[in-house]
Order: C-alpha cells, then sequence, then structure tokens
C-alpha cells in the first residue's frame, strides 16, 4: 500500500491468473461507454420517468462534462463525493466522473453532514456532487456547510438546480470535446461505502477491471443483450446498482430503467410502461409488491427475473403464485462476491438459497472461529476471494488485518451452509455475525449510534439492535439504561438529528431497563436483546 494507492494490492499470484484467464481486460469503463455508444448509439441507454437519453448522448455528454470538470482545476485521481438520486443526470455525471479519471465516492442524498464530512476527510475530496432539487434536504446547504468545513473540497457540482459557488451540470454540458487522460484498467474506479459493523466509514476500493469482470458476470449468467431493460428502483449509486444494472446494461446494450422510489405502484407502473425484464430487490421491494392493488392490476408479464436478496421462501412463493414473477435468491456486497440461484433450480433450492457464485474464479470457504474450513454442511462465516472481491479496505490498514485472512480471502460476518444438491454446492446464509441494522437495504451501524447516544445527558448506557419488521425487515431499537428521568423516543431522534445523523438511522423504539443483559465474559448481549424485542412485538400483534 502507498499513498498514491492508500489500499493493498492484489497478490501478483492471484492478479496474473485473473489476467491470463481474461476475468481482467484492458479496457475502462469510460472506454466501454465509448464502445457501446458506437455499436448502439440509438439505443436508449437511460430511462427517468418521461425522459430518455441514448448511448451516443450518454457517451457524447460524459464527455463534455469531464473535459469540463478537468478545466475547472479538477486532477485525475481526485475523489468526489456523489449526492445524487435515481435520474438521468446521475449516471451522466458518473460515467463523466470516469471519463475524467476523477474517483466517485458513492454516498446517498440521504446522509447528512456526519456520514458526508468522515467521507470528505478519509478521502481527501476535493468536489462535490449534489442533486440541488432532491426535495428530502437542502443539498446546496449542505454542500456550503461541508465547504466550509473541509479545505479539500474545492468545487461543488449540482445537477437539476444551482449552489452558490459551484458548477452546475448544465454549464459542463456546453464544453467541448477536448483530450481525456487514459487510466490503467486496473486503476481506482470507485469507491463504494461498506455496509460493515464498524462505525466510522469503510470504504470499497473497486478498480475498473474487477467492477467489468462483475458486470459481465452478470450479464452473462442472465444472458443479458440490448433487448434487456433492467430496472433499479433502490439507490443507483450503491454498489448493487452499479455492479448489477448500470454496468451490466452499459456492456450489452440494455437499457436501464430509474425509478425515483421503491413504491409498489411505481413499480409496477415501469414494468408495465417500459416491458422491464429483469429487477434486483431487496425483500422490502418484495413486500410491497405482494401487499399492493397496483402490482396486482398491473401487466407484469414482461418482468423475467426478480433477484430478491434475502428473500424469504413465503415471499418467493407467494411472488411466484399470486403475481407471475420468479424470484431467485441473490446475496452480495459492496466488497465483491454476487451469489444468485439459477433460473432453471428447483423451486425449492431457488427459495431457500442464494444459488452459487456467478464467476468460475470466485472461491468461497466457510471458516469456524479458528478460520479453519468447516465440515461440509455445517454453518460457519462466509469467506470468499475472486477477481472481483476486494483485498482490502481503502485507507484501513487495522482494519484489513483482521476482515481479510492471510491468504486474501474476505470474511464477510455473514453465516452461511453449503448444500449439495444434485452434485452443485448452493449456499444459504443463515444469520450474520455483524452487528448491524438492515432497514430495508440500508445497513445502518449499530455501533455510530451508540456511541452518540451514550452521550446524551440522560443516558448511562445503551445498545442499538435490529427489531423486526415485515415491511423493511428490520427498524432501529434502543435499548437504553437512563440517568435519571428516561428520555424520550423524541429526545433521542432530536439530539441524533443535531449531531448530523441520517433520518433513516434514527431509533424507532426505545426501550428503558435498569441494566442490560451481558454475557459470561461481561458484553452486553445483543442476541438477547434482540429475542427481547421480538417477543414484545408478537407479544402485541396478537
Amino acid at each position: 500500500m502507498t499513498a498514491e494507492r492508500p489500499f493493498p494490492h492484489h497478490a501478483e499470484a492471484l492478479a496474473a491468473r485473473y489476467r491470463a484467464a481474461g476475468a481482467w481486460g484492458r479496457t475502462t469503463i469510460g472506454a466501454e461507454l465509448s464502445a457501446t455508444a458506437t455499436r448502439f448509439p440509438e439505443r436508449v441507454a437511460v430511462v427517468d420517468g418521461d425522459r430518455r437519453i441514448t448511448y451516443a448522448q450518454l457517451d457524447r455528454q460524459a464527455t463534455a462534462i469531464a473535459c469540463g470538470l478537468l478545466d475547472r482545476g479538477l486532477c485525475p485521481g481526485d475523489a468526489v463525493v456523489v449526492q445524487s438520486a435515481n435520474v438521468v443526470e446521475t449516471l451522466v455525471a458518473f460515467y463523466g466522473l470516469l471519463k475524467a479519471a476523477l474517483v466517485p465516492v458513492c454516498s446517498l442524498p440521504q446522509h447528512r453532514r456526519r456520514e458526508v464530512g468522515d467521507l470528505v476527510a478519509l478521502t481527501g475530496a476535493r468536489a462535490h456532487l449534489i442533486q440541488a432539487d432532491w426535495p428530502r434536504a437542502d443539498l446546496p446547504a449542505l454542500a456550503a456547510d461541508l465547504a466550509g468545513a473541509h479545505e479539500s473540497l474545492r468545487l461543488t457540482i449540482t445537477t437539476r438546480g444551482s449552489a452558490r459557488g459551484g458548477v452546475a451540470l448544465d454549464e459542463l454540458l456546453a464544453h467541448p470535446p477536448g483530450p481525456l487522460p487514459e487510466p490503467h484498467s486496473e486503476d481506482l474506479a470507485a469507491l463504494q461505502l461498506s455496509g460493515g459493523t464498524t462505525g466510522t466509514p469503510k470504504l470499497i476500493p473497486r478498480l475498473h477491471c474487477d467492477y467489468l469482470c462483475n458486470a459481465r458476470a452478470w450479464a452473462d449468467r442472465w444472458g443479458w443483450d440490448e433487448r434487456t431493460v433492467a430496472m433499479h428502483a433502490l439507490p443507483v449509486m450503491h454498489n448493487a446498482g452499479v455492479a448489477l444494472c448500470v454496468l451490466p446494461a452499459l456492456l450489452t446494450g440494455a437499457t436501464v430503467v430509474l425509478a425515483p422510489r421503491a413504491d409498489a405502484e411505481v413499480i409496477a407502473g415501469f414494468v408495465e410502461r417500459e416491458r422491464v425484464t429483469d429487477m434486483v430487490a431487496n425483500a422490502t421491494v418484495a413486500y410491497r409488491l405482494l401487499e399492493s392493488d397496483a402490482a396486482r392490476s398491473a401487466d407484469l408479464s414482461s418482468l423475467a427475473r426478480l433477484s430478491v436478496g434475502p428473500q424469504t421462501p413465503e415471499y418467493a412463493a407467494r411472488l411466484e403464485a399470486e403475481l407471475g414473477i420468479r424470484a431467485l435468491g441473490v446475496f452480495g456486497m459492496g466488497e465483491g462476491m454476487i451469489m444468485c440461484t439459477p433460473w432453471d433450480a428447483p423451486a425449492d433450492t431457488r427459495r431457500t438459497t442464494v444459488g452459487t457464485p456467478i464467476h468460475p474464479l470466485d472461491e468461497v470457504r466457510i471458516l469456524d472461529d479458528e478460520l479453519a474450513e468447516v465440515t461440509p454442511g455445517e454453518i460457519g462465516e462466509l469467506a470468499c476471494r475472486g477477481p472481483y472481491t476486494i483485498p482490502g479496505y481503502y485507507a484501513a490498514d487495522e482494519h484489513n488485518a483482521v476482515a481479510f485472512t492471510p491468504d486474501g480471502f474476505f470474511r464477510t460476518g455473514d453465516l452461511a451452509r453449503a448444500h449439495d444438491i444434485d452434485g452443485t454446492i448452493f449456499y444459504s446464509i443463515e444469520g450474520r455475525i455483524k452487528d448491524n441494522v438492515n432497514r430495508g437495504g440500508e445497513k445502518i451501524h449499530a455501533d455510530e449510534l451508540e456511541r452518540l447516544l451514550v452521550t446524551h445527558p440522560a443516558v448511562a448506557e445503551v445498545a442499538v439492535v435490529g427489531m423486526p419488521d415485515p415491511e423493511l425487515g428490520e427498524r432501529v431499537c434502543a435499548y437504553v439504561v437512563p440517568r435519571g428521568d428516561a428520555p424520550t423516543l423524541a429526545d433521542l431522534a432530536d439530539f441524533l438529528l443535531r449531531q448530523g445523523v441520517a433520518k433513516f438511522k434514527l431509533p424507532e423504539r426505545v426501550e428503558v431497563r435498569s441494566d442490560l443483559p451481558v454475557t459470561s465474559v461481561r458484553k452486553v448481549s445483543k442476541k438477547h436483546l434482540r429475542e427481547d424485542i421480538a417477543a414484545k412485538l408478537a407479544q402485541e400483534r396478537q
């Protein structure tokens, strides 16, 4: 690891293997966009409501943005924090950054001062790209606040509006084309946010070659081509949006449909109107579709594949029986490896497993506490290595030492089991070791909230756990030992908002106790608390 590249390389023997097998090519994402624009210039690349943009337009606009940003003083390798939602401008800007050899730091518009400030400090970001008209927060004000607090931030870039002292995307689109840098295929392409357990941000360095390998494997698994119409209703700048929708579409000339939100009515309407063939979603989306009259009345017959992760057998069976949608299990992470169930797998296998890895060079181990492989069929920690799985996080030496095995396998923190089904090894996810809350697909770090809440004057001790929810999967519950009068839910929410915490992370229930349960080694027993809140919710529903 060097100052120029503050994250580990793959071991040279592995890198050579990936190059020799063709898993790592010699091209970049920006070059692939130009190639696809040449092959399918008039093919619709992106749909956003009533707006459409062709591959030729997308390539031309991305090139103009790249030239404009470099002309304004940004340099190849500079980090740019991105806060823009599911609109066409997000993808135009994303490709523009990549063509300029700038590094998108894929944040979310929901993130607030605390989260984005941490990203700027960690990466030394030189620019901040925001969606000026995002309706749920004043992002121009946030950008101004951050620019005043971080010397590294030199430029604010706005989509769909303007900000004081910033440059609008429309201005950049008018920039004449010019020479662009030629990054190496093994250079850093983007930084994704980890869904891990620590409160401080962990950034995932994705290279051009590994992202393209990931995208090609996904497209090949499902046979994507220029007739494919892939929709994404979850945040498109998340790794799933980039790796399982945007980039596979780029490689094949497919169309990306951006849904503004993950509402069943919106999704059903887009599927019917655009004849969507593929979508990746989470259990929350599956639940909403099943409970929606709009989904039941819409023509969803074009939707050949709905990849749901994590899904429940009940949801999968109901999607097929009630809506005629074949739900396929999928499991993945920003750090790399993706698994999914084959289309032709038996129904029980599709509904109870997450399938098989999508690339032949993916390697999987299931480990015990001593990092030895468990007996086949036993539960252990899932670990993986492969051509699109990272060998280490960005600027995180200490964490890398425990998050990866000595021979480079990433320890996911998820509990898994291998199943030999007719000679093929399928995997199921049996739980997790990691201490986070999965709220509708957004990972909320318990440690982050606990470190803030314990500073509240009315809180002596606190433990944050996920409580089960039929729609979102989990919501945040805070167990509090008070100091004096117990704080209310509103007290804690207001306190966290003043600390700059995003609204989706706020506790949605507070349980007050005189003490917290502990294990034999005197650590708070999160297992006991999760069981406690699950039992209370079950009793309340009776």
